[in-house]
């Protein structure tokens, strides 16, 4: 269970950083606009279109002592450190030069990220054919993914505010760690691996692949539930920063250490969601778990903003109408962090169900298709927020004189920021709730592939 924990501390590390910062790094550092800082995010998903799947298919032909899965997790590991690092450094040149350099080094990253994760992912299903200890192994899973993600908010809040250096220290830093927590899980996964289920080796054209896909009607409500649940989540993260410093006016200083809460309460609602799902059942868990998700999403919606120019001393003044506002603020975090901790628990750990309906049980390929869904959402959750950016007038740091104008948004900017923290993601959650309505039923009735 550590080992496996582990497994998932490199790419959710990874994942953490650049869901949160990212998106604000493009614009308000690097100086590209709202549009090309979404459209650069949203094509280097193409480029896992075609790697998910065909790393996904390598994985299930691998050979070795330890079982198919580590090679490709060992191989990754240091390309994945040292690209996390290089993806903050700002290059020298014009916006097409600087957009050549961050489309180049994230396909690098992304590649690396697919190669530890997707096989890591399969081999919780590989593992054990036990319901319970396939979501006890999820549920270790995220923690590491959350602790990790943990670290990589808190060695931000600390460096980020020296600047343009803080974010390259930063990287310097969280690669060195996604690196070796990598390979360390694969030191203590691999007398389990060696003993693992392994795939049926068998050639097989990728239009029966798909086709085998499409058959599987579980499969189709997982992935369907997982595309709108992490559209929502990766929306309200990358525009999250914004949110606090441009709306709420939350001061620099503090914003930064905000996420931190949100991952907290990730992590405590992971475990309660966890014990919850083994005992009352995983499709209740993920009702509650969305309800509350959505009720802290409307209410982001509403929160009034802090006074302008306030400053922390006032903020924490015991008679501050302000600190009143503050702390709403805190709670509705924490409300969204252990609600949405869902997203992360329930799809992984409905997925095995799906792959034990397919005979030859070809966990890389529905592994694959999971995390290329998942980055189908980020890329669309990124490249959605710029559209609506670009069009609300939104203005990036390089339509600024001074960082510090930004800060003053225009209304119709202010407006959609709100909608993209709280109006959309309540809409995706609640379609993916719909989506898995009868899925008892589906699950009793599945015919075999």
């Amino acid at each position: 269970m550590i080992s496996y924990g582990l497994g998932d501390a490199g790419t959710g590390l990874a994942a953490t950083q650049l869901g949160f910062y990212l998106f604000p790094f493009f614009t308000g550092v690097a100086g590209l606009p709202a549009f090309i800082a979404g459209s650069l995010l949203m094509l280097i998903k193409i480029w896992d279109a075609i790697n998910d799947p065909l790393i996904g298919w390598l994985s299930d032909h691998t050979k070795s002592r330890w079982g198919p899965r580590l090679p490709w997790m060992i191989g990754g590991a240091a390309p994945l450190g040292i690209s996390l690092a290089a993806v903050w450094w700002i290059p020298q040149g014009n916006i097409s030069e600087k957009t050549f350099y961050y489309v180049a080094i994230t396909i690098l990253l992304m590649t690396a990220y697919t190669s530890v994760n997707l096989p890591f992912a399969a081999l919780s299903t590989e593992l054990t054919k036990d319901t319970f200890i396939r979501t006890r192994l999820n549920a270790a899973r995220f923690t590491g993914s959350i602790l990790a993600g943990l670290s990589g908010l808190i060695v931000a809040a600390g460096l980020l505010s020296s600047g343009n250096e803080g974010y390259l220290t930063m990287g310097r830093i969280t690669g060195s760690i996604a690196t070796f927590t990598t390979l360390i899980s694969c030191w203590g996964l691999a007398p389990f691996a060696k003993k693992a289920r392994q795939p049926i080796n068998k050639s097989e054209k990728f239009e029966l692949q798909l086709r085998r896909i499409i058959k599987n009607k579980l499969f189709i409500k997982i992935i369907c539930l997982y595309l709108l649940l992490w559209c929502g989540l990766q929306l309200m993260q990358t525009v999250s920063i914004i949110y606090l410093e441009q709306v709420m006016r939350v001061p620099t200083g503090i914003s930064k250490w905000i996420p931190i809460p949100f991952q907290v309460s990730a992590l405590l609602g992971l475990q309660y969601w966890s014990l919850y799902s083994n005992k009352f059942g995983r499709i209740k868990a993920l009702y509650r778990g969305a309800t509350i998700w959505i009720f802290a999403c409307v209410i982001s919606i509403i929160l009034p903003p802090l006074s302008i120019n306030q400053n922390i001393n006032d903020l924490l003044a015991i008679n501050s109408f302000d600190f009143l506002r503050m702390l709403f603020l805190l709670v509705t975090i924490l409300l969204i962090g252990f609600g949405a901790s869902t997203a992360y628990l329930i799809p992984w750990s409905l997925l095995p169900d799906a792959i034990d309906a397919d005979p030859e049980k070809p966990a890389g390929i529905y592994t694959a298709w999971m995390v290329l869904i998942q980055k189908i959402g980020i890329g669309l959750s990124v490249q959605i927020l710029g559209l609506l950016l670009t069009f609300s007038g939104y203005k990036s740091a390089l339509e600024c004189s001074e960082i510090e104008n930004c800060l003053q948004q225009p209304y119709s900017a202010i407006t959609t920021i709100r909608i993209c923290m709280g109006l959309i993601p309540s809409l995706l959650i609640g379609i993916g709730l719909l989506i898995m309505r009868g899925w008892r039923k589906d699950e009793s009735q599945v015919e075999t592939i």
